[in-house]
């Protein structure tokens, strides 16, 4: 409680310290709930990995690094023998689904986009970040849901939850990683390993071939991080700075469309799980590449299209 009543700390970082205790709480009682779920054949595996990713992002704060580690390394054992597993499904029937669809109309898009206008509204207005935004959309989100209907009540939307969890299974947690490979990478100092290599190749001045090099490289990076944002720190260090902005290039437009590129390769690799795989687990899609091979030529064609837009405009 010392963090939550100390002036020191900002509103900011309390509210959004509440949000993952929330999320935390639902991860460990969707592993709780999987332990009592003998439908489930791998209900200990499964119950097991949601406790512990529960505990780490409720309760990460406190809990020591080393230990953190730990965690993380025990809760990867039954993802890797394969052991985390969705139980008995409880969705709503497809005749209740349609019945509420006909009845609840256009409707039914509010909660979703209250989630964005509300988060888009707290980052622009306030000083509470984006991500505290989202959390107070989702609330919002969920009591435009219960005015909708009766049958929406908190057990409701905890056992969507489990539903939703179950059928993402362990990749859930695999933008968190990457996230945080892209801070270990940045401080371990691979930027500068990238910068000292691409100083061999790139010309000395010539800023076409580096922010060609810059482009592409947040294209690869990205499709090895799964990560624009945690790539695009590494690729500014190594390239961006030394070989483009440092010879007059304009920072917001150069850095701003680079970040674009590496959407480009997001949308071209299955580490990028939350785009590429998830979609393919919820709609149960034969080809797990099903999503990579219909955004690959867009994203190719998108890429050409900044590398020029930047060597113009730069």
């Amino acid at each position: 409680m010392t963090f939550f009543s100390s002036s020191e700390v900002l509103l900011s970082e309390k509210l959004l310290e509440i949000t993952y205790l929330v999320m935390g709480l639902i991860s460990a009682g969707t592993g709780i709930y999987n332990l009592l779920d003998h439908s489930n054949k791998n209900r200990f595996g499964t119950g097991i990995f949601w406790l512990i990713l529960g505990i780490v992002i409720g309760f990460g704060r406190w809990i020591p690094s080393v230990w953190v580690g730990v965690l993380i390394l025990v809760m990867t054992i039954p993802a890797i023998l394969q052991k985390v597993t969705k139980g008995k499904s409880h969705a709503a029937s497809k005749e209740y689904m349609e019945n509420m669809a006909n009845k609840i109309g256009n409707r039914i898009f509010l909660p979703a986009l209250s989630i964005g206008f509300v988060a888009i509204i707290i980052a622009l207005f306030t000083k509470l970040g984006a991500l505290v935004g989202v959390g107070l959309g989702v609330l919002l989100a969920i009591v435009l849901m219960m005015l909708f209907s009766k049958d929406n009540k908190p057990a409701t939307f905890f056992k969507d939850a489990v539903e939703m969890l179950g059928t993402v299974g362990p990749l859930s947690m695999l933008p968190m990683l990457l996230a945080s490979l892209g801070a270990v990478f940045t401080q371990a100092g691979v930027g500068e390993v990238i910068s000292n290599g691409v100083s061999e190749i790139v010309p000395k001045g010539n800023m076409t071939v580096g922010i060609i090099i810059y482009a592409l490289g947040m294209v690869i990076f990205t499709i090895i991080m799964g990560n624009a944002f945690a790539a695009i720190t590494v690729m500014t260090v190594g390239i961006g700075a030394p070989f483009v902005l440092a010879y007059g290039a304009d920072p917001a437009l150069v850095v701003m469309v680079a970040l674009s590129c590496g959407f480009c390769g997001t949308l071209m690799t299955p580490m990028a799980a939350n785009f590429n795989i998830v979609p393919v687990a919820i709609l149960e899609m034969k080809d797990k590449y099903g999503v990579i091979k219909n955004q690959i030529f867009v994203a190719l064609f998108m890429l050409v299209f900044q590398i020029v837009y930047m060597l113009i405009f730069k």
